[in-house]
Protein backbone atom coordinates (compact mmCIF):
# COMPACT_ATOMS: atom_id res chain seq x y z
CA UNK A 1 0.00 0.00 0.00
CA UNK A 2 1.24 3.63 -0.93
CA UNK A 3 1.83 5.79 2.41
CA UNK A 4 3.76 6.00 5.25
CA UNK A 5 0.64 5.93 8.41
CA UNK A 6 0.17 2.15 9.25
CA UNK A 7 -2.08 3.23 11.74
CA UNK A 8 -4.64 4.76 9.13
CA UNK A 9 -3.89 2.37 6.59
CA UNK A 10 -4.73 -0.71 8.75
CA UNK A 11 -8.08 1.59 10.36
CA UNK A 12 -9.05 1.60 6.71
CA UNK A 13 -8.16 -1.57 5.28
CA UNK A 14 -10.28 -3.30 8.64
CA UNK A 15 -13.16 -0.89 8.05
CA UNK A 16 -13.23 -1.93 4.18
CA UNK A 17 -12.73 -5.76 4.32
CA UNK A 18 -14.15 -6.67 7.67
CA UNK A 19 -16.10 -9.43 5.85
CA UNK A 20 -13.38 -10.43 3.59
CA UNK A 21 -9.57 -11.52 4.20
CA UNK A 22 -7.65 -8.67 5.93
CA UNK A 23 -4.22 -8.18 5.27
CA UNK A 24 -1.82 -6.70 7.27
CA UNK A 25 0.27 -4.02 4.75
CA UNK A 26 3.27 -3.15 3.64
CA UNK A 27 4.49 0.47 3.44
CA UNK A 28 7.58 0.64 1.50
CA UNK A 29 7.39 4.34 1.25
CA UNK A 30 8.70 4.31 4.65
CA UNK A 31 11.47 3.00 3.12
CA UNK A 32 14.26 0.23 2.71
CA UNK A 33 13.64 -1.50 6.34
CA UNK A 34 9.94 -1.51 5.32
CA UNK A 35 9.78 -2.59 1.94
CA UNK A 36 9.24 -6.58 0.69
CA UNK A 37 12.96 -7.44 1.05
CA UNK A 38 13.80 -5.61 4.39
CA UNK A 39 10.67 -6.46 6.11
CA UNK A 40 11.45 -10.11 5.61
CA UNK A 41 15.35 -9.91 6.52
CA UNK A 42 14.81 -8.06 9.33
CA UNK A 43 12.93 -10.99 10.83
CA UNK A 44 15.46 -13.42 10.12
CA UNK A 45 18.41 -14.84 12.16
CA UNK A 46 20.62 -14.30 9.34
CA UNK A 47 22.95 -10.85 9.71
CA UNK A 48 22.44 -8.37 7.13
CA UNK A 49 22.68 -4.17 6.80
CA UNK A 50 22.03 -2.12 3.79
CA UNK A 51 25.39 -0.99 2.19
CA UNK A 52 24.55 1.96 -0.70
CA UNK A 53 21.29 0.60 -0.85
CA UNK A 54 21.94 -2.86 -1.17
CA UNK A 55 20.84 -5.49 1.79
CA UNK A 56 24.30 -7.21 2.04
CA UNK A 57 25.17 -9.98 4.54
CA UNK A 58 27.43 -9.12 7.41
CA UNK A 59 29.20 -10.09 10.75
CA UNK A 60 26.25 -9.57 13.19
CA UNK A 61 23.01 -7.99 12.87
CA UNK A 62 23.07 -4.16 12.38
CA UNK A 63 21.23 -0.95 13.18
CA UNK A 64 19.02 -1.69 9.62
CA UNK A 65 18.03 -4.60 10.77
CA UNK A 66 16.97 -4.05 14.25
CA UNK A 67 15.21 -1.17 12.17
CA UNK A 68 13.10 -3.49 9.70
CA UNK A 69 12.39 -5.88 13.00
CA UNK A 70 10.94 -2.48 14.99
CA UNK A 71 8.77 -1.18 11.45
CA UNK A 72 7.19 -5.03 11.56
CA UNK A 73 6.45 -4.87 14.89
CA UNK A 74 4.71 -1.50 14.58
CA UNK A 75 2.40 -2.67 11.96
CA UNK A 76 1.37 -5.84 13.87
CA UNK A 77 0.20 -3.50 16.96
CA UNK A 78 -0.90 -1.32 14.51
CA UNK A 79 -3.90 -3.99 13.09
CA UNK A 80 -4.39 -5.07 16.79
CA UNK A 81 -5.12 -1.82 17.27
CA UNK A 82 -7.83 -1.54 14.26
CA UNK A 83 -9.17 -4.54 15.16
CA UNK A 84 -9.94 -3.27 18.32
CA UNK A 85 -10.19 -6.98 19.69
CA UNK A 86 -11.75 -8.81 16.83
CA UNK A 87 -10.37 -12.06 16.66
CA UNK A 88 -10.14 -12.97 12.93
CA UNK A 89 -7.94 -14.95 9.92
CA UNK A 90 -5.39 -12.22 8.71
CA UNK A 91 -2.89 -12.00 5.93
CA UNK A 92 0.49 -11.55 6.42
CA UNK A 93 3.32 -11.81 3.12
CA UNK A 94 7.10 -12.51 3.25
CA UNK A 95 9.65 -12.57 0.34
CA UNK A 96 11.03 -16.08 -0.73
CA UNK A 97 14.01 -17.94 -0.06
CA UNK A 98 14.74 -17.25 -3.78
CA UNK A 99 14.06 -14.05 -4.19
CA UNK A 100 15.92 -12.95 -1.00
CA UNK A 101 18.61 -14.56 -2.88
CA UNK A 102 18.67 -12.65 -5.32
CA UNK A 103 18.35 -9.27 -3.78
CA UNK A 104 21.04 -9.78 -0.86
CA UNK A 105 24.98 -9.44 -1.81
CA UNK A 106 28.00 -11.18 -0.01
CA UNK A 107 30.43 -9.64 1.54
CA UNK A 108 32.26 -9.62 -1.39
CA UNK A 109 29.45 -7.72 -3.34
CA UNK A 110 28.38 -11.02 -5.17
CA UNK A 111 24.48 -11.91 -4.75
CA UNK A 112 23.99 -14.75 -2.44
CA UNK A 113 22.99 -17.05 -5.64
CA UNK A 114 26.78 -17.11 -6.09
CA UNK A 115 26.74 -19.48 -3.04
CA UNK A 116 24.07 -22.50 -3.03
CA UNK A 117 25.04 -23.24 0.58
CA UNK A 118 23.86 -19.73 1.64
CA UNK A 119 21.05 -20.16 -0.24
CA UNK A 120 20.19 -23.20 1.50
CA UNK A 121 20.64 -21.04 4.72
CA UNK A 122 18.09 -18.61 4.11
CA UNK A 123 15.69 -20.74 2.79
CA UNK A 124 16.04 -22.71 6.48
CA UNK A 125 16.05 -19.20 8.54
CA UNK A 126 12.65 -18.15 6.39
CA UNK A 127 10.79 -21.65 7.35
CA UNK A 128 11.65 -20.99 11.21
CA UNK A 129 10.50 -17.46 10.48
CA UNK A 130 7.44 -17.97 8.86
CA UNK A 131 6.07 -21.13 10.97
CA UNK A 132 6.89 -19.63 14.43
CA UNK A 133 5.41 -16.14 12.96
CA UNK A 134 2.34 -18.30 11.74
CA UNK A 135 1.80 -19.03 15.26
CA UNK A 136 1.94 -15.99 16.77
CA UNK A 137 -0.68 -14.95 14.10
CA UNK A 138 -2.94 -17.11 15.33
CA UNK A 139 -2.10 -16.50 18.86
CA UNK A 140 -2.88 -12.90 19.12
CA UNK A 141 -5.46 -12.92 16.56
CA UNK A 142 -7.83 -15.78 17.10
CA UNK A 143 -7.28 -17.80 14.15
CA UNK A 144 -4.68 -19.61 11.91
CA UNK A 145 -3.18 -16.87 8.98
CA UNK A 146 -2.87 -17.42 5.54
CA UNK A 147 0.87 -16.80 4.73
CA UNK A 148 2.22 -15.65 1.71
CA UNK A 149 5.18 -16.18 0.31
CA UNK A 150 6.25 -13.43 -2.56
CA UNK A 151 8.54 -14.72 -5.10
CA UNK A 152 8.86 -12.37 -8.11
CA UNK A 153 12.41 -13.11 -8.86
CA UNK A 154 11.49 -16.94 -9.19
CA UNK A 155 11.32 -17.36 -12.57
CA UNK A 156 14.31 -15.31 -13.69
CA UNK A 157 16.48 -17.60 -10.52
CA UNK A 158 14.94 -21.01 -11.87
CA UNK A 159 16.50 -20.00 -15.73
CA UNK A 160 19.61 -18.65 -14.45
CA UNK A 161 18.84 -15.21 -16.14
CA UNK A 162 20.22 -13.18 -13.08
CA UNK A 163 23.47 -11.64 -13.75
CA UNK A 164 26.86 -11.69 -11.53
CA UNK A 165 28.02 -8.63 -10.47
CA UNK A 166 30.43 -7.94 -13.48
CA UNK A 167 27.78 -8.30 -15.35
CA UNK A 168 29.17 -10.44 -18.19
CA UNK A 169 27.88 -13.76 -16.13
CA UNK A 170 24.69 -15.19 -15.26
CA UNK A 171 23.79 -17.52 -11.85
CA UNK A 172 23.41 -20.96 -12.61
CA UNK A 173 20.10 -22.26 -13.20
CA UNK A 174 18.14 -23.70 -10.48
CA UNK A 175 16.72 -27.20 -10.75
CA UNK A 176 13.03 -28.32 -9.62
CA UNK A 177 14.01 -30.60 -6.79
CA UNK A 178 16.48 -27.72 -5.40
CA UNK A 179 13.46 -25.65 -5.56
CA UNK A 180 10.48 -27.99 -3.83
CA UNK A 181 13.76 -28.45 -1.03
CA UNK A 182 13.42 -24.80 -0.30
CA UNK A 183 9.86 -24.35 -1.09
CA UNK A 184 8.35 -27.83 0.56
CA UNK A 185 9.49 -27.27 3.85
CA UNK A 186 8.25 -23.49 4.10
CA UNK A 187 4.37 -25.05 2.70
CA UNK A 188 4.62 -27.79 5.04
CA UNK A 189 5.41 -25.62 8.03
CA UNK A 190 2.46 -23.42 7.69
CA UNK A 191 0.24 -26.45 7.24
CA UNK A 192 1.56 -27.64 10.72
CA UNK A 193 1.46 -24.40 12.00
CA UNK A 194 -2.53 -24.44 10.81
CA UNK A 195 -2.68 -22.08 8.48
CA UNK A 196 -2.92 -22.16 4.48
CA UNK A 197 0.17 -21.09 2.24
CA UNK A 198 0.02 -19.24 -0.97
CA UNK A 199 3.02 -18.38 -3.52
CA UNK A 200 2.44 -15.02 -5.21
CA UNK A 201 4.81 -14.84 -8.76
CA UNK A 202 3.34 -11.89 -10.81
CA UNK A 203 5.18 -13.01 -14.07
CA UNK A 204 4.57 -14.72 -17.58
CA UNK A 205 6.25 -17.85 -16.56
CA UNK A 206 4.66 -19.00 -13.18
CA UNK A 207 6.54 -22.14 -12.23
CA UNK A 208 2.61 -23.23 -11.29
CA UNK A 209 3.58 -27.51 -11.29
CA UNK A 210 6.60 -26.91 -8.73
CA UNK A 211 4.06 -24.59 -6.31
CA UNK A 212 1.68 -27.38 -6.38
CA UNK A 213 4.27 -30.15 -5.93
CA UNK A 214 5.87 -27.97 -2.92
CA UNK A 215 3.01 -28.20 -1.45
CA UNK A 216 1.28 -24.91 -1.47
CA UNK A 217 -2.39 -23.95 -0.80
CA UNK A 218 -2.94 -21.66 -3.58
CA UNK A 219 -1.09 -19.70 -6.28
CA UNK A 220 -1.57 -15.77 -6.92
CA UNK A 221 -0.64 -14.49 -9.46
CA UNK A 222 -1.78 -11.50 -12.04
CA UNK A 223 -3.98 -12.19 -14.85
CA UNK A 224 -3.25 -10.23 -17.82
CA UNK A 225 0.35 -11.65 -17.45
CA UNK A 226 -0.02 -15.71 -16.64
CA UNK A 227 -0.63 -17.94 -20.04
CA UNK A 228 -2.83 -20.63 -19.26
CA UNK A 229 -2.00 -24.36 -20.78
CA UNK A 230 -2.02 -28.06 -19.14
CA UNK A 231 -0.04 -26.83 -16.69
CA UNK A 232 -2.01 -24.69 -15.10
CA UNK A 233 -5.11 -27.02 -15.66
CA UNK A 234 -3.25 -29.72 -13.80
CA UNK A 235 -2.29 -28.26 -10.82
CA UNK A 236 -5.92 -26.61 -10.69
CA UNK A 237 -7.71 -29.56 -11.18
CA UNK A 238 -5.64 -31.17 -8.18
CA UNK A 239 -6.13 -28.61 -5.89
CA UNK A 240 -3.99 -25.89 -6.32
CA UNK A 241 -6.10 -22.48 -5.49
CA UNK A 242 -6.33 -20.16 -8.10
CA UNK A 243 -5.71 -15.83 -6.30
CA UNK A 244 -6.68 -14.35 -9.47
CA UNK A 245 -5.14 -10.62 -9.70
CA UNK A 246 -7.44 -8.84 -12.20
CA UNK A 247 -9.82 -5.98 -12.70
CA UNK A 248 -11.40 -7.37 -14.95
CA UNK A 249 -14.42 -10.02 -14.68
CA UNK A 250 -14.28 -11.48 -18.44
CA UNK A 251 -10.40 -11.62 -18.22
CA UNK A 252 -11.54 -13.85 -15.12
CA UNK A 253 -14.09 -16.18 -16.71
CA UNK A 254 -11.78 -16.29 -20.03
CA UNK A 255 -8.54 -17.53 -18.22
CA UNK A 256 -10.49 -20.11 -16.01
CA UNK A 257 -12.32 -21.11 -19.62
CA UNK A 258 -9.50 -21.59 -21.38
CA UNK A 259 -8.47 -24.40 -18.85
CA UNK A 260 -11.45 -26.05 -19.07
CA UNK A 261 -12.91 -24.75 -15.66
CA UNK A 262 -16.38 -22.95 -15.36
CA UNK A 263 -16.72 -20.51 -12.07
CA UNK A 264 -19.41 -22.94 -11.03
CA UNK A 265 -17.03 -25.73 -10.72
CA UNK A 266 -14.22 -23.36 -8.95
CA UNK A 267 -16.74 -21.13 -6.64
CA UNK A 268 -14.96 -22.39 -3.56
CA UNK A 269 -11.85 -22.01 -4.15
CA UNK A 270 -11.09 -19.31 -6.16
CA UNK A 271 -10.07 -15.93 -4.42
CA UNK A 272 -10.10 -12.60 -5.88
CA UNK A 273 -6.62 -9.98 -5.64
CA UNK A 274 -5.34 -6.96 -7.23
CA UNK A 275 -3.08 -6.74 -9.64
CA UNK A 276 0.52 -6.04 -8.84
CA UNK A 277 1.46 -2.59 -8.13
CA UNK A 278 -0.01 -1.08 -5.30
CA UNK A 279 2.60 0.87 -3.75
CA UNK A 280 3.52 2.83 -6.87
CA UNK A 281 -0.25 4.28 -7.32
CA UNK A 282 -1.54 7.41 -5.61
CA UNK A 283 -3.33 6.31 -2.05
CA UNK A 284 -6.78 7.50 -3.39
CA UNK A 285 -5.84 4.92 -6.52
CA UNK A 286 -4.82 2.19 -4.53
CA UNK A 287 -7.99 2.53 -2.58
CA UNK A 288 -9.89 2.13 -5.35
CA UNK A 289 -8.37 -0.11 -6.79
CA UNK A 290 -8.85 -2.37 -3.90
CA UNK A 291 -12.95 -1.57 -3.76
CA UNK A 292 -13.30 -2.57 -7.55
CA UNK A 293 -11.74 -5.92 -6.83
CA UNK A 294 -14.82 -6.53 -4.57
CA UNK A 295 -17.10 -5.05 -7.74
CA UNK A 296 -15.37 -7.57 -10.03
CA UNK A 297 -16.09 -10.62 -7.29
CA UNK A 298 -19.73 -9.15 -6.91
CA UNK A 299 -20.08 -9.18 -11.01
CA UNK A 300 -18.80 -12.87 -10.98
CA UNK A 301 -21.29 -14.31 -8.67
CA UNK A 302 -24.44 -12.91 -10.41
Amino acid sequence: MPGTDVEAVSRWIVDSFASDLIFIPELPARGAHAAMIGRTLGLLDLPVDLHVGRWRAGAAQGLDQRRAQSLFRQDLDAMEEALEGDRTQLKQQFVGPFTLAASVETRTGQSLLSDRGAVRDVGAALTHVVVEHARELSRRFGQAPVIQIDEPSAPAVFAGRIKTASGYGRHRSVDAESVRELWGPLARGVRESGGESVLHCCADTVPVSLIHESGFDAVAFDVELAKPNDEWANAIESGLAPWLGSLDARAVEDFLGRLGFSLETLHESIVLTPPCGLACEPAARAREILGAVIGVRGSLSR
